[in-house]
């Protein structure tokens, strides 16, 4: 059993390799880049998988910019609205039902700025 095991774990470590040890180029699973079909938001450069309807595919896209309509953190990983650039909150006021449905929506906020004005 012990010489079956160094083999599986060689063999594992090969096919690894490759998909790991380039952690600036673009993957297969992570590092996706905007446009490219994603399942979370983990495997986006931007961080944001997004999907404009309940049915339609998620793709990676850029994270909205002050003044664009934004989702906070999301418990699915998938948006409907992407979340603010650093730097920036989204001001939304949060329900327990847009929660649990991920529709709670509100702007991308300066919050240096008073009011979100400059």
């Amino acid at each position: 059993m012990a010489n079956m095991l160094s083999p599986c774990l060689l063999l594992v470590l090969l096919l690894l390799a490759p998909a790991l040890s380039a952690p600036h180029e673009r993957g297969l699973i992570f590092n996706l880049d905007t446009g490219e079909l994603c399942l979370q938001s983990a495997q986006c450069k931007s961080g944001c998988c997004h999907r404009h309807s309940g049915l339609s595919l998620a793709r990676c896209a850029p994270k909205a910019a002050e003044f664009q309509k934004c989702s906070p953190k999301s418990l699915y990983g998938v948006y409907y609205e992407c979340p603010c650039e650093s730097g920036l909150n989204c001001e939304v006021d949060k329900t327990i039902v847009g929660s649990i449905t991920n529709s709670d929506f509100g702007v991308c906020k300066d919050p240096r700025s008073s009011n979100g004005l400059r």
